[in-house]
């Protein structure tokens, strides 16, 4: 039996404060070659997660602590749907290759995702052409925007 226990869910946090990206998972599933992928990740408010899809899979995402924006977009970068994960809404599944950024808003929250194996690395083309990369600091105005992104909203980067 695989279990997650509270305390291992605070020490993940720890480890995400102390990591550059400001996020760390846990596997749940034993192997990347699993048909279903199944993990939980603490994520700071300070993380970006760049806009992106997965061609092959849906994602269904579940608020363990804190709340989360998470956001759906169309092809130009206008959200299509939004949700605060942890309060308005406790499950989330974006449908295959939807177009979907997730901010934390509280310290120390963590949120557990599945989807269907095998874990794919993402490829430069699974993310947003519009949406700035990691390195660029761009992504700090983005992220700040998703904070009030409404429904029929499109980045003003675009």
């Amino acid at each position: 039996m695989n279990k997650l226990s509270f305390d291992q869910l605070s020490a993940l946090s720890d480890t995400a404060r102390q990591s550059p990206r400001m996020r760390m998972n846990h596997n749940i599933h034993t192997e990347l070659s699993d048909p279903v992928q199944r993990l939980s990740i603490a994520m700071e408010p300070d993380t970006y997660i760049r806009p992106h899809r997965h061609l092959q899979t849906w994602e269904l995402l579940i608020a363990l602590r804190g709340r989360f924006i998470v956001l759906t977009f169309d092809d130009h970068g206008v959200v299509i749907d939004r949700a605060v994960l942890g309060d308005s809404e406790s499950v989330i599944e974006t449908p295959v290759a939807g177009w979907h950024a997730v901010l934390s808003l509280d310290p120390n929250a963590v949120i557990f995702e599945v989807k269907q194996g095998p874990y794919m690395p993402f490829k430069e083309e699974d993310f947003a052409p519009w949406s700035p990369a990691a390195d660029n600091e761009n992504h700090k105005a983005l992220m700040s925007w998703y904070r009030h992104a409404d429904i029929g909203q499109q980045w003003p980067g675009c």
